[in-house]
């Protein structure tokens, strides 16, 4: 592309488009902790502070380091916010002032902190990330050891689990990074000196993570975080200016491979060139209309170069080209800011196919000014003799030629007939049609038969003098010459639309296959679903047997699905089959490891472990050809991510199930800590005045006193029970002891043993005399209406009215109890049968366990019947708790 054809790149300009308006945000980067991140930021603040520029310190963490609270002495504090927190009064930073302030530049230290539960932000990057986006520049400090994708990395290193982590865009959306630097040597005696931590720290601190190697290895690593940032700032420059690279800033090496037997050579080159020089490298391969003529070997090899090269770390890339395959690459290197490419040298080809076959690696060379171009030579391809591309398919057919010989005769025949009946100057195109049917059916070299086959036969029959080779006009020659030519150029050009179309038919056949095994795989909802269905798809799509095996008890594997049924392995298919899960290499037949078996085992790995074995075995033992092998390739992949997908939905539930098991426990522990221990605390009141004989207590103040200790210890029963009710209905443990039973019975016994909690209230129960009872195990319905009862007087004020009520719905009875209290938010309505679920709102009389109305709901669930919560009167106030219950004979509810 010449210089005056380039144009920025429309997503540069997007990208600095977005960042109008914003502020700019600049990270101090550094490898642990103590090495000068917040003094570098202050120090870059006071400077701004000079220059005019508003400048608030909006929180600023000193960690008691008397040179760093120095810094602080002549910039503007905001105050922080407090929070209280599990007893605990906690400080975070005032965002809303922040924002209220509107500073130009605010410092936020401590980038990966999180906040305060409570807060607006879970993270304080979030609350940089809000500032941001109201204009105002940010300087924040940042630990490498909180890059989210550096977080597995840090731990293998220093053996600590960095729980705070930063997603990797913020860093990238860094307008600058700076990195603070400190010798290793020099951050130890700053340790040692108490300049990092307090003194009962040092030592842990010194043995374990600050160790030299773990220091040494993360400088490494906040080196390498600040320069890719830097290279990529330059990469977005050069785009967004249109600046054709590359730039020697930082050295990158492209390796372009294709199908020659070099392919792999150049890929372990590259990556020992990568790794010497300790730089990032990418292996491209180009696709153009001439790569439509490779074989299926050559298209294979080339696929397993690139393998070979994702393997080894390489990013991986295929790139498009219309025209030269030499100008795509460049344009590609110059895009990636690419220093060094490597590429095969050319193979030795014979002189008539120099003509129409492109020199990559000549062309490169003469066209890579801007880059440093290695060519790398297989000694075995130096010793081969030239060849020709070998023909494959049908084109190795005998019958194909067969069929080429006979359409030249047919055309011969058609040709005669009709110069008899009806002469045509141009019968030359009953021929040319002859040659482009050969040349679809059949591809290009029988048709190159046909194309000369008809030279001749038009030359023989259908020229004067005729049945002779003989030419006696000139013009002829000319004709039969530009015959043979277009005969050989549409001959071609058909047998490249027959290629093209086949490839675009396995194309498509092939993503049908992955389509139909995607979908499969996204309604699996376990391990164990992929896997059948994977083995299924695969047997399917190959026609051959498969099998997956899993890592069982003991670390042995077991086979967790195959098609045909499988139960067990032979002993060799077992070695092969572990080889390839303990390596991760491909074992069996066809692999360079125990061969002699008659399965091919695949490993299939995620991003951090292996996951299963895919074995796969034809029936007739034959090879797999490259088509299927690409297939099954993409296959593994394909079940690699379903199985990823699924173990982490397993995983994420089972998060979830630990965290609502957390706070169940918390709630209980409350519930036992407190509301068990309230009535435990006036029991014992009570009864140590009636044993203290000092005490002159009258005979009505002994008699209040052991009304107490009998209501308290009711109360206490009825949380007790509540407890035990859950557990039972929590284990299915609940038996129920069904008999018909009068409603009005059940609500009185309920309302005699809550006669203390009801003393205040007016209890009114309008269940009609002769109600149809319902069949139901009256001792456990009780305690659903004492739980409702109770419920009612907790939250109802002192003195109002609590009214029981029933009527005959159908086949079962509606039972209900409401109260005059402040009502349920039309939002907790739904809850409030939730285990420890309490509504904030009018819960301030007297505390409970959570439990009352969850024991209430699975005891009616197990009668059958339904509950709910509605509000008492039209205004929303008030509480009127419904259930259902069946009646003994809905036949005759009356």
């Amino acid at each position: 592309m010449s210089d005056t054809e380039r144009r920025p790149e429309p997503e540069a300009l997007l990208a600095e488009a977005e960042k109008e308006g914003r502020g700019r945000l600049k990270i101090f980067l550094g490898a642990a902790p103590g090495v000068g991140k917040t003094y570098a930021m202050l120090e870059a603040a006071r400077r701004r502070a000079a220059e005019g520029v508003d400048v608030v310190a909006a929180v600023v963490e000193t960690h008691g380091r008397a040179e760093t609270e120095a810094m602080l002495a002549d910039l503007e504090v905001l105050p922080k916010r407090p929070l209280y927190y599990r007893g605990r009064i906690l400080h975070e930073m005032d965002l809303d002032a922040l924002l209220a302030r509107r500073p130009r530049i605010a410092l936020i230290d401590e980038l990966a902190h999180s906040n305060v539960e409570g807060s607006r932000h879970e993270k304080r990057w979030q609350d940089v990330e809000e500032v941001l986006a109201a204009g105002i520049d940010v300087l924040t400090t940042l630990n490498v050891q909180h890059l989210e994708t550096l977080n597995d990395r840090v731990a293998r290193i220093s053996g600590v689990r960095v729980r705070e982590t930063v997603p990797d865009a913020i860093l990238e959306k860094a307008d600058e990074v700076e990195l603070v630097d400190l010798p290793t040597e020099e951050l130890i005696e700053r340790l040692r000196a108490g300049k990092v931590y307090v003194q009962d720290q040092i030592a842990r601190a010194v043995q374990n993570f600050f160790s030299k190697g773990n220091l040494t290895a993360l400088r490494e690593l906040a080196m390498r975080a600040a320069a890719d940032r830097v290279d990529a700032q330059l990469q977005e420059h050069m785009r967004a200016n249109a600046i054709d690279g590359p730039w020697p800033a930082q050295e990158r090496i492209l390796v372009a491979v294709n199908e020659a037997p070099v392919a792999r050579t150049l890929i372990r080159t590259a990556k020992r060139m990568a790794d010497r020089a300790r730089v990032g490298w990418i292996a491209v391969t180009v696709t153009s209309p001439q790569s439509e003529a490779l074989t299926e070997v050559e298209k294979d090899a080339v696929a397993g170069a690139l393998r070979l090269a994702e393997r080894l770390g390489a990013e991986v890339a295929t790139l498009t080209a219309s025209g030269p395959v030499a100008d795509e690459i460049l344009e590609h290197a110059r895009r990636r800011n690419v220093s060094r490419i490597l590429v095969g040298r050319a193979r030795r080809r014979p002189a008539l196919a120099r003509l129409w076959r492109e020199d990559v690696a000549r062309d490169l060379a003469d066209a890579a000014r801007d880059f440093e171009v290695t060519l790398v030579t297989d000694p075995k391809e130096e010793d081969r003799p030239p060849t020709l591309r070998r023909v494959t398919g049908i084109e190795r057919d005998p019958l194909a030629y067969g069929w080429a010989v006979a359409a030249v005769a047919i055309c011969a025949g058609l040709s005669a007939l009709t110069d008899t009946v009806l002469p045509v100057p141009s019968l030359s195109l009953i021929f040319m049609t002859g040659v482009i049917a050969t040349a679809v059916r059949f591809g290009l070299w029988p048709s190159i038969l046909a194309a000369v086959l008809s030279f001749f036969s038009y030359n023989f029959f259908f020229t004067d003098p005729r049945l002779t080779f003989h030419m006696i006009q000139q013009d002829q020659i000319l004709t039969l010459t530009l015959f043979l030519a277009a005969s050989f150029l549409t001959g071609n050009l058909a047998a490249g639309l027959r290629k093209r179309a086949i490839a675009e038919r396995d194309i498509a056949t092939r993503t049908a296959l992955l389509y139909d095994f995607a979908r499969q795989a996204a309604g699996a909802a376990a391990p164990e679903e992929v896997l059948r269905a994977a083995a299924a798809h695969v047997a399917g799509a190959l026609g051959c047997e498969t099998v997956l095996l899993v890592q069982g008890a003991g670390g042995r594997l077991a086979i967790a699905a195959a098609e045909p049924g499988l139960d067990r392995l032979a002993l060799r298919e077992m070695s092969a089959a572990e080889y390839a899960w303990d390596k991760g290499e491909e074992a069996g037949r066809g692999s360079g490891t125990l061969s002699s078996s008659r399965w091919l085992f695949l490993p299939i790995t995620g991003a951090e472990r292996r996951l299963a074995v895919l074995g796969i075995a034809y029936g007739d033992d034959r090879h797999f050809s490259p088509v299927d092998r690409r297939l099954l390739d993409t296959l593994v992949d394909q079940v690699a991510l379903a199985l990823e997908r699924t173990e982490l939905q397993r995983d994420l539930e089972q998060s979830r199930v630990s965290s609502e098991a957390e706070r169940l426990r918390t709630a209980l522990l409350s519930s036992v800590s407190h509301d068990l221990r309230t009535p435990l605390v006036s029991i014992i009141g009570a009864a140590s005045s009636l044993a203290d004989t000092d005490m002159a207590l009258s005979e009505a103040a002994r008699a209040d006193m052991a009304e107490t200790i009998r209501d308290e210890g009711e109360r206490l029963d009825r949380y007790i029970q509540n407890l035990l009710d859950m557990t039972r209905l929590g284990y299915g443990a609940l038996k129920l002891k069904r008999v018909p039973s009068d409603l009005r019975e059940i609500a009185g016994g309920a309302r005699a043993r809550l006669r203390g909690a009801l003393r205040g209230h007016q209890v009114q129960v309008d269940v009609p005399e002769g109600a149809a009872p319902v069949l139901v195990d009256p001792l456990l319905i009780e305690q659903v209406m004492m739980n409702l009862l109770d419920n009612a007087a907790k939250y109802a004020p002192e003195g109002s009215k609590i009214t029981v009520s029933a009527r005959t719905a159908g086949p079962a009875m509606e039972l209900a109890v409401a109260d005059e209290g402040p009502g349920i938010p039309p939002a907790a309505r739904g809850r409030v049968f939730d285990m420890f679920f309490r509504v904030n709102e009018g819960d301030m009389q007297r505390a409970g366990t959570g439990l009352g109305l969850a024991i209430a709901r699975g005891i009616v669930e197990a009668h059958g019947g339904t509950i709910r919560a509605e509000p008492a009167r039209p205004d929303g106030s008030g509480t009127r708790i419904v259930l259902t219950l069946p009646l003994a004979n809905p036949e005759h509810p009356e």
